[in-house]
């Protein structure tokens, strides 16, 4: 296992990327650059992942034993923190800190790409790597023009004033690939933060965080009962943002349907 650290906002988070290529993050650091006041509680109320924890050395030489997350326990801090720049975190770790990893093993920072470069070895595997990357992006670009109709879709969503039930959305999910219905994409939406979960009269409403992201929006209802009284009903309703990011990030991978969180 590897050690790679990223700076987020002054906050080091440390990625532990094990010999199966796959990272794994240490929990306490990403709930401390989210913002958590009480970063153990924070990991013990949102992830739901068996506990992983792994010996690891901390700045005074001392060995300590850390719990490593993957990257379903990982969004779920990120969409449960208050932190304004917690979109910003996501950004960071989707669109630049994986795919570093992914590609050439760790995350260069500036600093270590500049020493980097005094290696020969590393210079002819960044040309190698450079030219696959060129052929791999010819890959895309041709996959790109296939997958136009889907990108125009999301373009046009993003912007559509029009909101739809959440059992409309799994059928959106369905049409795209992903086998899942209303029933069991609640229970994922719950599980993963977008929708309340503690029973009572807000139970599948649209937490605070799903409605700051603009993914929510919540259609009240006047209903008249035979003895006159009136009570008001609430349905969570997806915007056309909404429809977008949950489907894009279905289709790109980043979000998974698993047997758990289906259950």
């Amino acid at each position: 296992m590897s050690i790679q650290p990223f700076n987020f906002q002054g906050h080091q988070v440390r990625v532990i990327v094990g010999d199966d290529g796959e990272p794994r993050w240490v929990a306490r650091d990403v709930a401390i650059a989210l913002g958590y006041k009480d970063p153990t509680n924070a990991i013990k109320a949102h992830c739901r992942g068996v506990a992983n924890h792994h010996p690891i050395q901390d700045r005074l030489g001392r060995t300590q034993k850390v719990r490593l997350i993957g990257e379903a326990d990982l969004y779920r801090l990120i969409v449960s923190s208050d932190l304004e720049t917690a979109q910003e975190f996501e950004r960071m770790v989707f669109e630049e800190v994986l795919p570093s990893i992914r590609r050439r093993g760790g995350y260069l920072t500036p600093e270590a790409a500049e020493q980097a470069l005094t290696d020969p070895d590393f210079i002819i595997r960044l040309a190698t790597e450079l030219k696959q990357e060129r052929q791999a992006r010819a890959v895309l670009e041709q996959q790109a023009k296939v997958d136009k109709p889907k990108v125009l879709f999301a373009d046009a969503v993003s912007t559509s004033t029009t909101t739809i039930l959440v059992g409309d959305l799994a059928k959106l999910l369905k049409g795209n690939g992903f086998e899942v219905g209303q029933k069991r994409l609640f229970a994922w939406l719950r599980e993963n933060g977008y929708l309340i979960k503690r029973k009572g009269a807000d139970w599948n409403m649209p937490t605070q965080r799903a409605m700051e992201l603009g993914l929510f929006k919540v259609k009240e209802t006047a209903v008249t009962h035979s003895d006159g009284h009136v009570t008001v009903s609430k349905t969570p309703k997806v915007t056309g943002k909404g429809q977008e990011y949950f489907v894009s990030r279905f289709m790109d991978g980043r979000f998974t349907l698993t047997t758990q969180e289906a259950a």
